[in-house]
């Protein structure tokens, strides 16, 4: 079988095609990663740090064609791309620095003299399992700590971010011995292999609810350690206090930037009462001031969503809403698969905008009374990744913190975009296992061994 990838900003731009990789396939990977993983695991921390800071400038002498292919394959906007190859670049910086530190620590042993340690030690072979929004950043962020801490990895991109894939190991695999980062392309199959193959012992996920549960059941099921990292309804929620012109800056390229395709986009901008009117309107005036064609043109800042069926899904949630369209609603009369930036004001919250991640550039309106009803709504959905919050009071914004079911929450700031040093990840059905990202990599790609040794 075939995997085909096109540009969404111009379906008739054929990128590439590979031939998916089947179970032999993946099994082969699996068998050169595993007699890779314990020479690696062997190779001193100070070497694994030089191999990586290698593959993060092999990255950056690459950067600009990198990003182009970003734009061609994804339709992510320039500005946005180049953040992005940015970012792989210095989270492989950042990993390089990981690999030294201290792989444990000492404890009072209960024997005189003895000597008591715990140490953290590679799991082994590591499966990676993608998504193509951030077809640089994600791999990477998986990737690098895995590598860092001594194991070898494979990666299973989205079949809709396969050119970018195999950028990335024609790049880093050069600085790397053999077998120790792999790509195996392929569609959903290729990756129920992966997760379930007995020689994986960690399994990192990134995308939908269902297709991670999978994973977590395939992974879980046979005793692999297992993250997935499954999406958010994420919420910002607006007080009367707020500054509204600041807020409804942040919120319209929250919610439209990149044409909405991020986890980690703003789904639904609950307003209090009193300041509904006004911010209503400044949103609405935001969001039509953004770029919308054109992913390679410098002012683009929506571009195109990934495919038709992506925007045939938006288009029917928009319509089941029930409510009333203010800005948007429409495919553009375009070659490329286009919607104009949608903004829906919703009497209650029902409906699949406001109870199911969208991912297109649509966002739900809803009123609340109180701060405290705002933060009621923006809880009352199956997800938890991101929520914002919006006001100039400090002691409401930490009471109000500390109530929102989200594994991150970000003050006067958008809900999108994060900090590879910080931990990443969320509550209810957004995340199972560890966090992903900074220190908290660790955990995932290491076990601890306690050693005790008695003169």
């Amino acid at each position: 079988m075939t995997v085909r990838s096109r540009s969404p900003h111009d379906p008739a731009d054929v990128i590439g095609e590979w031939q998916q990789a089947g179970e032999a396939e993946v099994d082969a990977a699996v068998g050169r990663a595993a007699g890779a993983a314990g020479p690696w695991a062997d190779t001193p921390g100070p070497a694994r740090a030089a191999a990586l800071d290698a593959a993060a400038g092999a990255l950056a002498d690459r950067a600009a064609a990198l990003t182009d292919l970003v734009i061609r394959e994804v339709g992510k906007p320039r500005s946005e791309a180049a953040g992005e190859v940015a970012r792989g670049i210095a989270i492989l910086r950042y990993f390089a620095q990981a690999a030294l530190l201290p792989d444990g620590q000492t404890l009072p042993a209960a024997s005189p003299g003895a000597l008591l340690m715990a140490r953290h030690r590679p799991v082994g072979v590591a499966a990676l399992i993608t998504p193509w929004n951030f077809p640089v950043a994600i791999p990477l962020w998986k990737a690098a700590p895995g590598l860092a801490f001594g194991n070898a990895t494979v990666l299973k991109p989205a079949e809709d971010a396969t050119a970018v894939a195999m950028a990335l190991h024609e790049i880093l695999a050069p600085h790397l011995p053999p077998g120790v980062f792999q790509v195996v392309p392929g569609e959903a199959g290729t990756g129920r292999a992966l997760a379930g193959h007995p020689g994986v012992a960690a399994v990192s996920f990134t995308g939908s609810v269902p297709a991670g549960r999978d994973v977590v059941a395939r992974a879980a099921g046979r005793g692999a350690r297992v993250q997935a990292e499954m999406g958010g309804q994420n919420a910002s929620v607006v007080l009367a206090d707020a500054d509204l012109g600041r807020a409804a800056t942040a919120i319209a390229y929250a919610a439209m930037g990149y044409a909405g395709q991020k986890c980690t986009a703003t789904s639904r901008v609950i307003i209090e009462d009193a300041a509904y009117d006004e911010f209503r309107d400044r949103l609405a005036a935001a969001v039509a001031g953004l770029g919308v064609l054109d992913p390679a043109a410098d002012t683009t800042l929506v571009g195109p969503v990934i495919s038709e069926r992506a925007r045939s899904s938006a288009l029917a949630a928009v319509a089941d809403s029930g409510g009333r369209v203010l800005a948007g609603g429409t495919a553009l009369d375009v070659p490329g698969y286009y919607l104009a930036p949608t903004l829906v004001e919703l009497d209650a919250p029902r409906g699949p905008l406001a109870t199911e991640e969208v991912f297109a550039p649509v966002a739900a309106l809803l009123r609340a009374a109180t701060p405290e009803q705002a933060v009621q709504l923006a809880n009352g959905v199956r997800y938890g990744l991101v929520a914002a919050l919006f006001t100039q009071d400090l002691g409401r914004a930490l009471r109000l913190s500390d109530r929102l079911d989200a594994g991150m929450v970000r003050v006067n700031a958008p809900t999108s975009g994060v900090d590879f040093h910080a931990p990443f990840g969320g509550s209810k059905e957004s995340s199972y296992g560890s966090r992903e990202q900074g220190q908290a990599a660790r955990d995932f790609y290491t076990e601890t061994r306690t050693v005790l040794i008695v003169p």
